[in-house]
C-alpha cells in the first residue's frame, strides 16, 4: 500500500480533521467533484440530468458509526421518507447504506428491526436497497445479517470487496440464497493477514470474482454489479460477458458520480447497464478521504482548488 494512500486513510479516521476540514471553503469546492451537494434535492437534481442519458442512480446518505439508537431511528426515517419521495416522483433511484448508520455497533437486533422497516418500504415501492460493506472486522456479522434479512426480502443486495482474501468463499457460501452482489475493490486500511496489498493482486481477484459472478448471471439469473472505474477491467468484463453470450443489458457497471463521466455515457449508449452512485449529506469527510485514497491522483484536483480563487 502506498504512503499516500496510508496517509489518506489515516485522515479518514482522524476526529480533529473530520471536525475542521469540511469547514474550509476550498474543501467544499473540491468535494463537488464527487458529490453534487449535501441534500437529497441536490442528488435528485443530478439524477434527473443522468436519466436524460438512461443512467439511473443509487443514493447514499452519508454518516456511519453512530453512537445512539436515537440517531439510528432518525437515519431510518430519513431513508423511508426518501423512498416515498423517489416513488412519488417515479425516479429510478435505488438506495445503499451502511449498517453502522442504523445502529450496528450498538445492537444487532435493533439494526435488524430498523433495516426491516427500510426493506419493507423499499419492497412496497418496488425498489431495491444495498448493504454497503465496511472494514473487515464487520464482514462476518454483516454476512450473517444479510443471510437473515434475505429470508424475508428479495429486494436487498450486498456489497463485497475484492481486496479481501475471503470474498470468493463468502460468495460460495451464499449460493443457496441467490445473493445480489455489488463487487468493489475495497477502500479501508486492512492488515496483510486479511487483504491483498498490491494493486495487481486486487485487480486479479476482482476479475476472478467477476468471472464467477458473470457465470451466475448466465446460469442462475443472479443480479451482479461491477463497481470499477478501471476501463481495462470493464473491457475484460465485457469480453467475458460476450464470450458467455450474456446480453449487454445484464452486465451492470456501477460508478461514482463525477468519475469517468464520459465513459459512463458511452457504456450506457452501448447498451450496458450503468448506475451512478451519488452520496450526499453533511457527514462526508471520512467517505471523501476514502475516495481520494482509492485514487490518490485525485489529490491534485483538491490542490488545484486550494490554489484557485
Amino acid at each position: 500500500m502506498s504512503l499516500g494512500r496510508n496517509i489518506l486513510l489515516w485522515c479518514s479516521r482522524n476526529e480533529w480533521l473530520k471536525n475542521r476540514f469540511p469547514k474550509m471553503k476550498f474543501t467544499r469546492r473540491a468535494v463537488k467533484k464527487f458529490m453534487p451537494g449535501e441534500t437529497w434535492e441536490d442528488a435528485i437534481s443530478a439524477t434527473r440530468k443522468l436519466l436524460e442519458n438512461n443512467i439511473p442512480t443509487t443514493f447514499t446518505h452519508l454518516g456511519e458509526n453512530i453512537t445512539t439508537l436515537e440517531e439510528a431511528e432518525e437515519n431510518t426515517k430519513h431513508y423511508i421518507v426518501l423512498l416515498d419521495k423517489i416513488n412519488n416522483e417515479n425516479l429510478d433511484i435505488e438506495i445503499s447504506l451502511k449498517l453502522t448508520q442504523i445502529g450496528f455497533d450498538l445492537s444487532f437486533d435493533k439494526t435488524f428491526e430498523l433495516f426491516s422497516q427500510i426493506a419493507d418500504k423499499t419492497k412496497s415501492c418496488n425498489n431495491f436497497v444495498f448493504i454497503d460493506i465496511e472494514d473487515s472486522s464487520y464482514v462476518d456479522k454483516t454476512i450473517e445479517f444479510y443471510k437473515k434479512i434475505k429470508k424475508n426480502y428479495d429486494n436487498v443486495g450486498l456489497c463485497l470487496q475484492s481486496y479481501l482474501y475471503r470474498t470468493m468463499k463468502d460468495i460460495e457460501q451464499m449460493m443457496d440464497i441467490n445473493p445480489t452482489i455489488r463487487l468493489v475493490k475495497g477502500a479501508y486500511k486492512e492488515p496483510e493477514t486479511v487483504a491483498f496489498k498490491s494493486k495487481k493482486q486486487v485487480d486479479e481477484n476482482f476479475f476472478k470474482l467477476s468471472s464467477f459472478l458473470i457465470n451466475k448471471i448466465k446460469d442462475k439469473n443472479w443480479r451482479a454489479a461491477f463497481a470499477t472505474h478501471d476501463m481495462n477491467m470493464v473491457k475484460l468484463i465485457e469480453d467475458e460477458g460476450a464470450r458467455l453470450g450474456i446480453d449487454k443489458s445484464n452486465l451492470e457497471f456501477h460508478m461514482l458520480y463525477g468519475i469517468k463521466s464520459s465513459e459512463q455515457l458511452k457504456l450506457a449508449a452501448d447498451g450496458y447497464g450503468v448506475r451512478v452512485l451519488i452520496s450526499y449529506g453533511e457527514s462526508w469527510f471520512p467517505w471523501y478521504m476514502r475516495r481520494l485514497a482509492e485514487r490518490p491522483a485525485n489529490v491534485s484536483f483538491v490542490l488545484k482548488n486550494l490554489l484557485s480563487r
